[in-house]
């Protein structure tokens, strides 16, 4: 009997329990890890769907919504009407209005352009408006634990990658000054005329913890300022200058170039808010042209009009 082959070639189910059962396990095995293949593969898949939707939604984000953070950041008083392209590089009208339930507005010519890119821990946003802002304006935004740095700089020639091109002082743009009119009261009924000047140097505004810290500086120059509430075609030309003190406290002085209308004041911008005293005074020929316009700027006192706020 051992001669013959066929009988040493059993069929499976002849050759025990033992190799049946081992037989059975590799195929379940085999089974379980094809499944699971499939379903990472399924999980990778999903993961790499969402990945690819978020990139999409960071890099096309529409300009609305860097609008609307614009929106919340300012109280509601400065709108990006009209927005168009994207978050990284788009345009908008620039719009001052008086914040929430007001009826004022007031837009300035053109469209303000923006471009944004990824830089360091951060990005770097340049904004230009040909009527207001021709030279570029370049805020560099870093990052860190519980910080944000924003520099102030100017872009001073028309590369986009040369850290070289920047320039930490200039004038950063000029405004009519009838575009404050979009913030309500008093700067509705003043009506001014003139323009305003903001130059910078080494400016840097950093925020830790939930509390800003300012270095450098600001100068605002108010030239040839009118108002329709005088009969003077010209009321004078002031400066406000601005700066961070030892604490990283903004600190503000106003002082008067030259004109029938004298402004003087001090103030600054602490954790407890804004605080400003001042005054105004008319010059000896002007009294009489200026009575009514020292009566809407502050608090009556004799001869000057006290200006407080905060």
């Amino acid at each position: 009997m051992a001669g013959i082959p066929f009988i040493n070639k059993r069929p499976a189910w002849m050759q025990g329990a033992g190799a049946l059962t081992t037989r059975w396990l590799e195929s379940t095995m085999e089974i379980a890890r094809w499944e699971n293949m499939r379903k990472a593969g399924r999980r990778w898949g999903w993961w790499g769907a969402g990945l690819g939707t978020l990139v999409g939604m960071v890099m096309y984000a529409p300009a609305s919504w860097l609008a609307q953070g614009v929106v919340e950041l300012t109280g509601k008083r400065l709108l990006l009407a009209e927005s168009q392209g994207t978050i990284w590089k788009g345009d908008a009208v620039a719009v001052l209005t008086g914040g929430t339930g007001s009826r004022d507005a007031r837009a300035l010519p053109g469209r303000l352009n923006w471009r944004m890119r990824l830089h360091g821990t951060g990005v770097m946003l340049t904004l230009q408006q040909d009527c207001c802002m021709p030279t570029p304006v370049v805020m560099v935004v870093s990052l860190g634990l519980g910080r944000i740095k924003t520099d102030v700089r100017l872009q001073t020639s028309p590369t986009d990658n040369a850290v070289a091109s920047l320039s930490s002082q200039g004038e950063i743009g000029h405004w009519p000054a009838a575009w404050l009119g979009g913030l309500g009261t008093p700067w509705n009924t003043l009506q001014l005329g003139g323009v305003l000047r903001l130059s910078a140097q080494d400016l840097s505004i950093e925020v830790v913890q939930g509390r800003a810290r300012i270095q450098g500086r600001a100068d605002l120059a108010l030239d040839n300022v009118a108002s329709r509430v005088t009969t003077l075609d010209r009321l004078g030309s002031y400066r406000l200058d601005l700066g961070g003190d030892a604490q990283g406290q903004l600190q503000m002085s106003l002082s008067t170039v030259d004109g029938a209308l004298q402004l003087s004041g001090q103030g600054g911008v602490s954790s407890g808010g804004m605080r400003f005293r001042g005054e105004a005074r008319a010059s000896e020929a002007e009294k009489g042209a200026l009575d009514n316009l020292l009566n809407i700027i502050g608090r009556r006192e004799g001869d000057r009009s006290v200006i407080s706020i905060g």
